[in-house]
């Protein structure tokens, strides 16, 4: 598609540089960035070509059933998770594509460490796994609220990157998206959630407290993004106060993790003009 912005070019706008992360400021990144995408058909147009390009690649990998990719959404409430998940995957097969929603810890998981979770549905050779939310919000809402003690979220930076190190070693690729909205556009959603009836449950009266810490959470992300962006793991931001561009930014960065893959159809053991069918 002659409108579509390179690969190249969208990772250039959003990825967080492993190399250069002391320099990173969260406030220097767009929350509503049109240099990729000038024009929204521009970009519906551009999501639809790359959401039937992954669903193909994603066909391949599951044929193969040979290694794996870890698609990470983190962002605050109303950045769009659901929104991005649903766009970027809707011509793929459930049948290899698996997403995990992370709310509140159970009984069980909190008699565990904090990765153990997270690493039960890491995904198998030949899937997708979509994390909406993930291991990072044990350095986001439990650093912001002080669910933990300080020097214990302190050591979780690198036990996330080691644990993410651990996972690409092992044949799994990991993609971390942030959806980085701005105050006004997550107040005009959230807002939206109290008009119309279909979203009203989507409605949490405790975003208005998490609101309330706003500037908390944007340093706990922008901690996150210095400490976790990683040669194996970089985090890419992605604007999102416009969803079809958050959208289709999203669908170019996974389907650019799919072609490095290279999933290949695997070879059959037998020749198809050896079987007639009746």
């Amino acid at each position: 598609m002659a409108d579509q912005p390179s690969l190249d070019d969208v990772v250039a706008a959003t990825v967080v540089d492993p190399g250069s992360t002391h320099e990173f400021r969260l406030a220097d990144r767009a929350q509503r960035n049109e240099e990729l995408f000038p024009d929204k058909d521009q970009a519906k147009d551009s999501l639809k070509a790359d959401a039937q390009a992954i669903d193909e690649l994603q066909d391949a990998l599951f044929a193969a059933q040979c290694g794996s990719l870890l698609v990470v959404l983190q962002g605050i409430d109303t950045a769009g998770k659901d929104g991005t998940t649903k766009a970027v995957f809707k011509y793929t097969s459930p049948l290899g594509v698996r997403v995990h929603p992370f709310g509140k810890p159970t009984d069980i998981e909190l008699a565990h460490d904090y990765l153990w979770r997270v690493h039960q549905v890491a995904p198998r050779n030949g899937h997708i796994a979509v994390f909406n939310r993930s291991h990072y919000e044990d350095v986001l809402v439990v650093k912001v609220r002080n669910l933990a003690p300080s020097e214990k979220v302190e050591q979780r930076y690198e036990q996330i990157n080691q644990f993410e190190k651990h996972l690409v070693e092992n044949g799994t690729r990991v993609l971390k998206l942030m959806l980085h909205i701005s105050k006004e556009e997550q107040g005009e959603r959230l807002q939206e959630r109290l008009d119309v009836p279909k979203k009203r449950w989507k409605f949490n009266p405790s975003d208005l407290e998490d609101r309330k810490l706003w500037d908390d959470y944007q340093d706990a992300y922008e901690t996150m993004l210095r400490r976790c962006s990683t040669p194996w793991a970089p985090w890419y931001v992605v604007p999102s106060d416009s969803r079809s561009r958050r959208a289709a930014i999203a669908a170019r960065l996974v389907r650019r993790e799919l072609e490095a893959m290279d999933p290949q159809f695997p070879e059959t053991d037998y020749r198809p003009e050896q079987f007639k069918i009746d």
